[in-house]
C-alpha cells in the first residue's frame, strides 16, 4: 500500500506543470509625420519569448494597431526586470 501511494504521488508530481513566469520585451518604436519615438515595455506570450524575432512578430501588430512601427527589440526578460524599466518607459510601460 505504501508503494502504491508513493507511485501515485510520483505520477501526480510528474504531470503537474510548474507555473511559467511572465515574459516581457522592451522595444523601440516610431511614428512618422511628425516623427515620434518611444521606448516601451510589453508583456508577450511565453511562446514569443524564445528569440527577439519571435517577440517582434508578437509586438509589431499590436503597435501597428495604434499607428506605431516597431524599430527593434531591446531585450527579453522576466518579472525581475520590470521595476528597473518602468521609469524609462513612462506612459509606454505595459501600455500595449
Amino acid at each position: 500500500m505504501k508503494h502504491a501511494i508513493q507511485i501515485v504521488a510520483l505520477v501526480l508530481g510528474l504531470t503537474t506543470l510548474p507555473a511559467q513566469a511572465a515574459c516581457y520585451a522592451d522595444y523601440k518604436a516610431k511614428k512618422d509625420n511628425p516623427l515620434k519615438l518611444h521606448y516601451g515595455v510589453m508583456q508577450i506570450p511565453n511562446s514569443a519569448c524564445s528569440s527577439p524575432s519571435a517577440a517582434a512578430k508578437a509586438i509589431a501588430p499590436r503597435l501597428a494597431a495604434a499607428g506605431w512601427t516597431l524599430l527593434n527589440i531591446v531585450s527579453l526578460f522576466g518579472d525581475d526586470g520590470l521595476q528597473g524599466r518602468q521609469a524609462n518607459a513612462g506612459p509606454y510601460f505595459l501600455r500595449f
